[in-house]
């Protein structure tokens, strides 16, 4: 699913700039599965189908659904999904806006909307009252979670809350058994309080990819006690993990000269693909690398992420999967301008 910006989000002056990069995500994902299209209107869906068509994607892999939207983080008002057996379940969880710092009622919103359009199918939905992005959230999909405590547990989220509970909401919310939560690490741009997905991510269950910062550089002493930190954690099984540090991307500003938060952590899995975010710089070739071989049986496939950045976010910020067990439709009485 990829929501998509328009002319009242924060995108609408660079439009023309952005909807290439887009288009871009959306192809390589609908090349390979289904790709959900949130867009405002009709109107918006036409033009974004017109963009998607122009790439080469087939129609048949790409479904529409109207609703409107505050911004275009998908990652974060999109519905987690989870599997009891073979059945799946869709968790709608609290978004508050990255802890109220900014407007977020109809992204709130859209995982109701697209329901009650049959986006889904019938596939339930479970509202829950826990504020959580899904972008302050990675497993390894054998039940452990690696997470921030500054992303979930704060005067902003979930205040009322301590870690005990909040896990107990985490384990019988989304089945998670283990919990390995993080103290450090930020990169500079970073407007949510430290999402796991801008910093350390499973490639499997015995190894995480984290990001890294040189001697010197502002973000340095807190990723490097974030590795310290990863060092300490054990797997299921209870060795270490196999950790592999990811390149520092340098420094990217924007026109007010503030620091953006590019980073190679914000990666996209995709059937048959992984999708890496790069920066135009030669430290993205050394990413790929690294990437490719964390994930040997996938094509990575890069996507210029330097005008995403500007917003600050990246790659899989802007997506949430579902598993192929939800059966996505056009949202009901679409119609295809």
């Amino acid at each position: 699913m990829i929501t998509w910006p328009h002319e009242d989000t924060d995108w609408a002056d660079s439009l023309e700039t952005v909807y290439p990069v887009f288009a871009d995500i959306g192809r390589a994902i609908a090349e390979r599965e289904t790709l959900l299209s949130v867009c405002r209107s009709h109107r918006h869906a036409a033009t974004i189908r017109g963009l998607l068509r122009g790439t080469g994607v087939q129609k048949a892999n790409l479904l529409f659904c109207i609703a409107d939207s505050n911004d275009s983080w998908a990652r974060d008002h999109g519905a987690l999904t989870t599997l009891v057996g073979d059945e799946p379940l869709l968790n709608d969880f609290v978004f508050n806006g990255w802890g109220g710092r900014f407007e977020a009622a109809l992204d709130s919103a859209i995982p109701r909307q697209l329901q009650a359009q049959h986006a889904f199918g019938n596939t339930p939905m479970q509202k829950h009252d826990l504020v959580l992005e899904g972008g302050a959230i990675e497993t390894d999909g054998f039940g452990t979670l690696l997470a921030t405590r500054s992303s979930l547990i704060s005067a902003h989220r979930n205040s009322a809350q301590n870690q005990q509970t909040v896990e107990y909401a985490l384990e019988n919310r989304l089945g998670l058994e283990r919990f390995l939560w993080l103290d450090h690490g930020h990169i500079s741009g970073d407007d949510t309080d430290g999402h796991i997905d801008t910093l350390a991510r499973f490639a499997d269950p015995q190894t995480i990819l984290y990001a890294t910062a040189p001697p010197g550089d502002s973000d340095h002493a807190g990723l490097a006690a974030m590795a310290e930190q990863l060092r300490s954690f054990r797997t299921a099984d209870g060795g270490p993990y196999r950790l592999i540090p990811l390149p520092f991307p340098g420094i990217h500003l924007d026109h007010n000269g503030l620091r953006l938060p590019a980073g190679y952590a914000n990666f996209l899995i995709i059937n048959r693909a992984v999708l890496l975010p790069t920066y135009g710089i030669p430290q993205d070739d050394e990413a790929e690398a690294i990437i490719q071989e964390a994930f040997p049986d996938r094509e990575i496939v890069t996507i210029d992420c330097r005008q995403i950045i500007q917003q600050n976010g990246s790659l899989h910020c802007l997506t949430m999967q579902f598993p192929r067990q939800v059966a996505l439709h056009d949202g009901q009485g679409f119609i295809a301008a």
